[in-house]
């Protein structure tokens, strides 16, 4: 293993989870922006499993990288670190689509309607899909299959969960809708 790349990927990994703690910053204040308008939240059950998936997802990629001893080849990392990179930008650009209604929670705001510009013009889900080609992205930039295979099935059974719990909410907030 050439510890130089394994150093650069851990270093990687690290501000992928600090990224992560501005986007809880940034929820934690658009929920309590919500519930000030009276918003109510849905799916509280599933939320610590997805907090647990996507702490223990970065901390896996790192683990298996240095424990397995996983090489980095320098074509398919360099696709998958941008990949990666590019998935960022996308997250933003649905977090940023969705401005102050946008949170890490399902949370119901009466009276606001679905917002379908952005990347939601496109697709009902957008940042799920994201979460998704990430989960493959940032392990395999350092070869670290294991992650990214765990990670795809358990994110897909709690994708699963979550758009359905959302879509529920979604179709609740229409139908009282005036």
């Amino acid at each position: 293993m050439v510890l130089s790349t394994v150093i650069l990927y851990t270093i990687f990994i690290a501000l992928t989870g600090i990224e992560r703690l501005v986007e809880v910053r940034v929820s934690n204040r658009n929920a309590a922006w919500s519930f000030e308008q009276g918003g109510i939240e849905r799916g509280k059950g599933h939320y610590p499993f997805m907090v647990v998936l996507h702490t223990g997802f970065l901390i896996g990629a790192v683990a298996e990288v240095w424990l397995m001893d996983r090489p980095f080849s320098f074509i398919p990392g360099t696709i998958w670190f941008a990949i990666a990179v590019a998935c960022q930008g996308l997250r933003w650009w649905c977090i940023n689509s969705l401005g102050q209604r946008w949170n890490t929670r399902v949370i119901l705001v009466p009276n606001l309607p679905r917002i379908t510009t952005g990347p939601y013009k496109y697709l009902s889900h957008p940042n799920y899909v994201i979460v998704a080609l990430e989960g493959l992205a940032l392990p395999l930039i350092h070869s670290a299959y294991w992650t990214a295979g765990i990670f795809l099935v358990l994110n897909a059974g709690l994708m699963w969960v979550r758009i359905r719990c959302e879509e529920a909410a979604l179709q609740e907030l229409c139908s009282e809708s005036p």
